[in-house]
């Protein structure tokens, strides 16, 4: 049976020239999940890293950091732009508030405060 064989095969032959099979009727696979409007897991990193480095380092702007991530997950639905621009700010404090608490250790150390 060649191609141009039309002795009534119910399918079409391999290899059909372009535009005489009909594509897919659903596509090449599902469609991707939707996105869902929840807190970014971003957010929530941050928000828990804020928290640890104030009450363990006693970072003091573990605080205003923890408060903006906080701030930044309940407004993730209604205003993500502002809700980035929080987590933005919120890793920022605690980027500051580390190496601050980092060189606070070190001018200690060096003059001598941790010596007996």
């Amino acid at each position: 049976m060649s191609q141009g064989d039309p002795s009534g095969y119910p399918y079409q032959p391999y290899g059909a020239p372009y535009g005489e099979q009909p594509p897919p009727p659903y596509g090449y696979g599902y469609p991707p999940p939707p996105r869902s409007n929840g807190p970014s897991a971003n957010a929530i990193v941050s928000l828990v890293l804020n928290l640890f480095a104030l009450v363990s380092c006693c970072n003091i702007l573990g605080l205003p950091g923890a408060i903006l991530a906080g701030l930044a997950i309940s407004k993730s639905s209604n205003e993500p732009q502002t809700a980035r621009t929080m987590v933005m700010w919120s890793w920022i404090l605690f980027g500051v508030g580390f190496v601050l608490t980092i060189g606070t250790f070190v001018v200690l150390g060096v003059n001598g405060a941790f010596d007996e």
